[in-house]
């Protein structure tokens, strides 16, 4: 595969991740206020059968992939880029296992529900990964167009 195949890719990974943030940041989420405390466990539940396909997969690999891009890249890549989306990328998943993650976890056992606090942590702060996925897109980007453009 070309290196500049490999990088169209990897835009494509880098713009899936960019959806699906945001369809947790303005549905996935928001919705959870919404269901009832009896069915709020349960469909939190069905949520997170599903995250290790549509979520934790794609972004190893755009991980994996960003890693890759580093030494294996298109001739005329901008040498930043590679390591600006690794920054974005890698401040996503930090943040995500210190915090977010965590009062995930923490929602999954409180009773309250859509009432938690952490969900209202969740609600209040999930802007700051969405950005972040965003920024690590906009880089991929901006790289392909700089370099295939």
């Amino acid at each position: 595969m070309s290196a500049s195949v490999f990088l169209l890719l990897n835009l494509a990974l880098a713009f899936y991740n960019v959806g699906t943030i945001w369809a947790h940041e303005i549905d996935i989420f928001r919705t959870w206020k919404l269901i009832g405390r009896a069915q709020f466990h349960d469909v939190q539940m069905v949520h997170f059968r599903k995250i290790p396909y549509w979520i934790f997969a794609p972004v190893g690999l755009a991980l994996l992939g960003n890693i890759a891009l580093l030494w294996y890249h298109p001739v005329g890549s901008p040498g930043w880029c590679g390591w600006a989306a690794l920054v974005f990328q890698s401040l996503s998943i930090l943040l995500t296992a210190a915090f977010w993650g965590r009062w995930q976890g923490r929602l999954a056992r409180d009773e309250r529900g859509p009432e938690s606090p952490y969900l209202a942590k969740i609600l209040r702060t999930h802007w700051l990964r969405t950005a972040l996925i965003n920024g690590y897109a906009l880089v991929f980007l901006f790289w392909t167009v700089k370099v295939l453009g």
